[in-house]
């Protein structure tokens, strides 16, 4: 499984640390997702929700909570953040001083703030709670992350996290047809600059720079029924991590209950031209038999359609 999606990705890990639904079961924690930069931010951690026991799964992983810089909560049910309070104070004791951000739905903030209060902890870094809205876009350096709310029991939302486009690449070939030999004035090119030779030609940098690359888009949905805002995070994204709380047979209990069956996620994957999908957030009530069967059933429709357990990194 992972060796055929991790092709193609290259600048970022995903580290699935907890992939079970509601409970937390012996082969699968509560819902946590890493994902690590590793050519972006200094090699930044950002984390989507974090279920009860997420900081000991931290310690299976080569995670460090010092290089953890954002949250982002889909949802305020437990198994989603009842590993917050936790998870902040020991960010304190294993070297982390720099700002901490946290993103949620409305009542994340006092969540946070009356855990921490009545325990008395203390935290030795700046921490700083902002309570999101539907079509919010957030703004990064080298990133943005857009969100929209979905269709839950509660405030439930999908973040889709979009890598800023690449400059081109720079034609070296047409630049050495030209006699002009590798040093400061590719660079000036590529960075779109004119140049102006010694014999007096001026050079365009952007004519001498290909189309600008498309960057990634990693797309995180909470818990939810198949909707049209899941559709509109998932357009031509390159991974999408869905729910798929229960298997087909049981998909009446999954819309009762404001779930997805993992052929309903396979459905969007197909129709928003996505590149890969990766489902979590399965019910402990299915053993293996029934996840070989949930993952069948995705495939028959999306076949790049892969099931996420516990501690699987993706690069």
């Amino acid at each position: 499984m992972g060796d055929e999606l991790n092709k193609g990705v290259d600048d970022m890990e995903l580290h699935f640390l907890g992939t079970g639904a509601g409970v937390p079961s012996k082969q699968r924690n509560t819902s946590a997702i890493a994902l690590k930069f590793l050519n972006h931010y200094k090699g930044s951690v950002w984390l989507f929700d974090c279920g009860e026991a997420t900081q000991h799964q931290v310690l299976y992983t080569s995670l460090k909570l010092s290089k953890l810089d954002n949250i982002f909560i889909t949802h305020l049910h437990g198994d989603h953040i009842f590993g917050l309070p936790g998870l902040l104070g020991s960010r304190s004791f294993q070297g982390g001083t720099t700002l901490l951000t946290v993103y949620g739905p409305k009542g994340i903030k006092a969540f946070v703030e009356t855990t921490l209060k009545t325990s008395k902890t203390v935290l030795r870094y700046p921490l700083k709670v902002v309570e999101i809205h539907n079509e919010m876009v957030i703004n990064f350096d080298q990133h943005t992350v857009s969100i929209k709310r979905l269709e839950h029991g509660i405030p439930s939302f999908g973040y889709r996290i979009e890598e800023k486009a690449k400059p081109g690449v720079l034609m070296v070939d047409r630049l050495k047809e030209l006699g002009i030999k590798p040093g400061p004035i590719y660079k000036a090119l590529k960075n779109g600059a004119r140049v102006e030779l010694e014999d007096g030609q001026v050079l365009n940098g952007k004519d001498f720079v290909g189309p600008d690359k498309k960057g990634k888009i990693i797309t995180i949905v909470g818990d939810t029924r198949p909707c049209q805002a899941t559709k509109s995070l998932a357009n031509h994204a390159d991974i999408l991590i869905h729910e798929a709380t229960f298997m087909k047979k049981d998909s009446d209990l999954a819309y009762e209950y404001f779930h997805s069956t993992g052929e309903a996620a396979a459905m969007i994957a197909k129709e928003m031209n996505v590149s890969k999908l990766i489902l979590s957030h399965i019910s402990s009530r299915y053993q293996n038999k029934d996840i070989d069967q949930m993952l069948q059933e995705a495939r028959e429709i999306f076949p790049p359609t892969y099931i996420a357990s516990d501690l699987t990194v993706f690069t």
